[in-house]
């Protein structure tokens, strides 16, 4: 290899060899237009460089059209050409470079190695503070023009690299051509591409500076990415025209303690299929099933996580693209449609979020640089043996502000009304599923996951103070104290917590044959020791109906009839005990096999007497529950409930008033096969009662046992009330009494 002339200087052999060897952390240093010594000490020249592996001969182009011709340098891809001051004159700022391939193809693109940064120092200092709450605009791949100039900004977080480069179509995946320019200390690395484009396909190539391996990722701030098994990311800019401001404007002001939240959970790959079997788009989806869900009377959907994801059997919970909408259902733009939609017919959409672990994927975040970067080093505290996951570096302020600048992306961007953060047990313990000796204690000797801790109260405190009125709910299944309590009380700020204790014990209960129930009344009543510790969601998940626990209908015991009996009883009692709702579905219409992630919902089945039963009175129940404030209006304090009584666990029977400001609803279950008649109840006040709800009417598949819809008060007190009725009681029934 020979070198340039003498009067072109700062180039040396090299150099040249790291930029041939894919090395070169600074390649500004090297290419586009620089000053140089001319042939005397007055004369001005430059030197104009351009790196271009694949081409045979190549040349810039002038204001006039003129071209200079550039010289390819023996032994290497660098091409140069020496211009003095009346050349220099007539070039642009942003000069285009011309080539020709060894196939005789033709190309052309102005150099990227003309422009200024474009990642702004305070962007940088915040992210390096891990506050940047709008780090998805910097990071990731955005057009955009420069000077005029249209292009594609690219900029990427690989603190360990010791060379990164942008790859896709446009570079024929070369990692030599597109080498990026890294932000001194920052770990950032960026470059603008003049010429790319909305759906272009790229990649970042990383040269690791400690190993020197080299291997291609995607984006972690993509905002679009292919269809699997394809994990390319796709350079986004969305053209979407929102039209839910009026609910925006609602949510703003939202009372959600005091008000009907009943969520119908969805997959959104096996809620429906097209009529190939395959996916629906997110268009298709939101006009079934806003449809469906405005007729049965839910009032939010939280989705399933919809973040991309390579595996369709990990339901989405082993996210690899966390900014992007997976391409499964149509572009990130489809999604928006689907939000949207939801939003026109006054429905909240959520999203299951997983900040506590993500997969070893080799072109995702696992080792993103080379190194332990978004995880720890550390296996003890950077991997879950149980999911075969690598669990986030929650101390490190650019991986903190990663998950927070996706959370909010979520809500701002996207129009989510609330997050469900996944697994947060997993995250407040270091020792979550490890035995001694595999987990590494805080720095007082405790088993807490201090930066966990911190994360998700700055979560919290973001959320809510950024975007009132959207939600953040807590999948936590220990007695960790204070989940739904604000930071500054010493809480972990979120909004609600899943009641998993409620969920467990009552499902507990429900499977157990009539005769065994009175063993085991105090599953149903215990819930009232803990009930306002927290603001609880009471959830029927997926979670319960997968892995071999059979659908909720299968977990009821007895025949038919007595199977279907207890699914009433079942979602009568979860939507008439306190607390905020959620079944997912197939639940409602007592689907009796599995969820199956790969296959849809057997709705044929709502065509069967039963089922459709069953549907109805999920219907009936959700209409009921938004039309009376006593269901909803004092969730979360303890002067929203009174028992009538809780001891009659002989007969196995429950009965306990419902509380509005201007409300009482009774509510007087028998979880027994056994029609009970002259069965007195304590009653509240005298005069007439209307039977608002009968679970075991004959429009839901029942026996239509029930007291003619109405009940007269006697002026006897009973059970601490001041007057009471003779009751009779409907086999696995419950009965819901408002005075006239």
């Amino acid at each position: 290899m020979q070198l340039i002339s003498k009067t072109v200087q700062a180039v040396s052999e090299d150099e040249i060899l790291c930029l041939q060897q894919g090395r070169h952390h600074d390649p500004f240093s090297l290419l586009g237009c620089h000053e140089v010594q001319g042939e005397s000490v007055t004369e001005q020249a430059w030197s104009l460089r351009a790196w271009l592996p694949t081409a045979e001969e190549a040349c810039v182009l002038t204001l006039n059209d003129e071209e200079i011709e550039l010289q390819r340098i023996e032994g290497s891809d660098l091409f140069v050409a020496r211009i003095d001051a009346e050349q220099k004159s007539n070039l642009p700022v942003h000069y285009k470079v011309m080539w020709k391939e060894a196939d005789g193809s033709r190309h052309s693109m102005v150099s990227p190695y003309t422009f200024l940064p474009q990642v702004g120092e305070l962007d940088l200092h915040l992210f390096a503070e891990g506050r940047h709450w709008h780090v998805y605009e910097v990071l990731g791949a955005h057009p955009r023009s420069v000077d005029g100039i249209a292009g594609v900004q690219f900029a990427v977080w690989a603190p360990s690299a010791e060379r990164v480069s942008v790859v896709g179509d446009f570079n024929g995946w070369n990692g030599l051509r597109h080498p990026m320019r890294v932000r001194g200390g920052s770990g950032v690395w960026e470059l603008f591409i003049p010429g790319l484009h909305r759906g272009d396909i790229y990649k970042f190539e990383i040269r690791n500076r400690h190993s020197g391996q080299s291997f291609t990722k995607t984006d972690p701030y993509a905002q679009s990415m292919e269809f699997r098994p394809a994990t390319g990311c796709i350079v986004c800019d969305s053209k979407y025209k929102w039209n839910d401001q009026a609910w925006l404007d609602y949510r703003s002001s939202f009372d959600w303690q005091s008000s009907p939240i009943n969520i119908y959970e969805v997959h959104l790959g096996s809620w429906q299929k097209a009529e190939d079997g395959g996916f629906l788009n997110y268009r298709e989806i939101a006009h079934r099933l806003v449809e469906y869900v405005q007729w049965m009377g839910y009032t939010h959907i939280e989705l399933l996580p919809v973040s991309e994801h390579p595996l369709d059997q990990s339901w989405g919970y082993q996210t690899s693209g966390y900014f992007s909408p997976t391409s499964r259902f149509g572009s990130p733009d489809d999604f928006r449609y689907f939000v949207d939609h939801c939003h026109q017919h006054n429905i909240g959409v959520f999203l299951d979020w997983v900040p506590a672990h993500f997969p070893k994927d080799e072109f995702a975040l696992g080792r993103f640089d080379g190194t332990a970067l978004y995880e720890h080093e550390d296996p003890r505290k950077g991997e879950h043996q149980d999911w075969g996951t690598y669990i986030f570096n929650f101390g490190r302020n650019e991986v903190r502000n990663f998950l927070l600048g996706n959370a909010l992306y979520w809500i701002k961007e996207l129009h989510i009304d609330g997050l469900r953060v996944d697994a947060v047990a997993s995250m407040l313990y270091l020792d979550y599923s490890r035995d001694d000796g595999q987990w590494v204690p805080n720095e007082f000797g405790g088993r807490e996951n201090l930066e966990a801790i911190e994360f998700l109260r700055v979560l919290n405190e973001e959320v809510h103070g950024q975007c009132p009125g959207a939600l953040v709910m807590a999948e936590e299944s220990t007695s960790w104290p204070m989940v739904s309590r604000p930071t500054w009380m010493g809480g972990l700020g979120f909004s609600m917590k899943w009641n998993m204790g409620w969920m467990n014990d009552t499902l507990n209960y429900f499977e157990k044959e009539p005769i065994y129930r009175p063993y085991h009344h105090n599953e149903l009543t215990f819930s009232q020791m803990y009930a306002y510790s927290e603001n609880f969601v009471l959830p029927l998940s997926h979670d319960e109906v997968v892995h071999m626990k059979r659908s909720l209908i299968g977990k009821m015991p007895g025949d038919d009839w007595q199977k279907a009996a207890n699914l009433r009883l079942l979602l009568s009692y979860q939507m008439l005990h306190p607390g905020k709702k959620l079944l997912f579905m197939g639940g409602e219409f007592a689907q009796w096999t599995e969820w199956n992630d790969s296959r849809a919902l057997d709705w044929y089945l709502c065509d069967m007497p039963l089922n459709r039963g069953i549907q109805l009175l999920a219907k009936q129940l959700n209409h009921l529950y938004k039309s009376h404030p006593a269901l909803y209006e004092r969730d979360f304090v303890s002067e929203g409930f009174e028992w009538i009584d809780c001891h009659d666990y002989q007969q196995s029977i429950l009965s306990f008033i419902r509380y509005s400001e201007y409300e009482k609803l009774v509510c007087v279950f028998n979880f027994t096969p056994v029609p009970r008649e002259n069965y007195r109840i304590g009653l509240p006040q005298q005069g007439t009662y209307v039977e608002l709800f009968n679970s075991d009417s004959e429009g839901f598949g029942g026996s239509n046992m029930g007291n003619g819809g109405y009940v007269h008060t006697q002026d006897q007190p009973w059970m601490n009330q001041p007057c009471s009725a003779e009751l009779t009681l409907p086999p696995l029934g419950v009965l819901v009494l408002s005075v006239e």
